[in-house]
């Protein structure tokens, strides 16, 4: 109990939520519902012989089948309308291989989800590893993909010829007395097929499943990743005008400013404070003492 306890706290049941573990779950649950309603199967029909002596007519035969629908076992006794006497008949064909295969498919389908569901809870990490098992997954979910197109389609025309077979109307075709106008013969029952209806629609539904699933573990190969990755971005190389001006914008802007601006000692400004210092030169200083007395 206590490996068990630990498995169930190490279990990763997040991943059946994702489409990886999800779909195989569909695949579990859809392979049951396809086997099952034909593995199942038993179907019954009836049929009436009137005859013109009413001593000798039978007014309920019951004919019985069942899976695998190897119908040439199957028989049932009928009157011959002479003398109370009764032959024994057989109905015509054998369907098992068809029926057989498609059970098959699912069953195996069945426990191969089972398995699969079993890893990706448990031992998803070495399911990872190496990427052998999305590899092995991949080879099988594709073999199964394969194989349930192949025993849907199967099974799909067995089921017609087992309708045909079992069809009250053909049956009464092979009763002798049947055959002269003066017996009459019809169909009681039918035979219920829905429950063989449904099992070819929940084949061709775990084809769709299968089918569908070989892009999710394909993804898990990761065999698509590097092509998935985003190229990486490129600058744009700059013009050779944007160069230019960046290299103008640049430059120093106090070397600029110098070079924008360059006073000239020998401008007016400064020529007329050198005047100034020569009129305060020339009428500042007195001349001689004796000239102020």
């Amino acid at each position: 109990m206590d490996v068990v306890n630990q498995l169930v706290a190490q279990g990763q049941f997040r991943l059946l939520k994702l489409p990886l573990g999800f779909i195989k779950v569909l695949q579990w649950f859809f392979s049951i519902f396809a086997f099952s309603t034909c593995g199942s199967y038993s179907g019954m029909f009836r049929v009436s012989v009137e005859c013109k002596n009413r001593t000798d007519s039978d007014l309920s035969i019951e004919v019985e089948f069942a899976y695998p629908f190897r119908l040439h076992q199957v028989y049932f006794d009928a009157p011959t309308c002479k003398s109370g006497d009764k032959e024994r008949l057989f109905l015509v064909g054998d369907y098992s291989s068809s029926a057989e295969f498609f059970v098959t498919i699912g069953v195996f389908a069945f426990l191969y989800s089972m398995a699969a569901i079993s890893i990706y809870v448990f031992f998803f990490d070495k399911y990872k590893e190496n990427n052998k098992g999305p590899l092995i997954d991949l080879g099988v979910t594709g073999v199964f993909a394969f194989m349930w197109l192949v025993s849907s389609a199967a099974w799909a025309k067995g089921l017609s010829d087992v309708k045909t077979a079992t069809d009250p109307d053909e049956v009464i075709t092979l009763i002798s007395a049947c055959k002269s106008e003066e017996t009459r013969c019809r169909e009681v029952h039918d035979p219920v097929m829905s429950g063989l209806n449904t099992s070819v629609a929940f084949g061709f539904i775990n084809l769709i499943l299968w089918t569908g699933n070989l892009w999710f573990v394909f993804k898990e190969t990761g065999i698509i990743a590097p092509f998935m990755r985003a190229p990486p971005p490129q600058d744009k190389p700059a013009a050779p005008e944007a160069y230019a001006q960046q290299g103008a914008y640049e430059q120093d802007p106090y070397a600029s400013n110098q070079g924008g601006y360059q006073p000239e000692y020998n401008q007016q400004g400064y020529n007329q404070d050198a005047e100034y210092g020569q009129g305060y030169g020339q009428q500042g200083a007195p001349t001689s003492f004796s000239n102020q007395m």
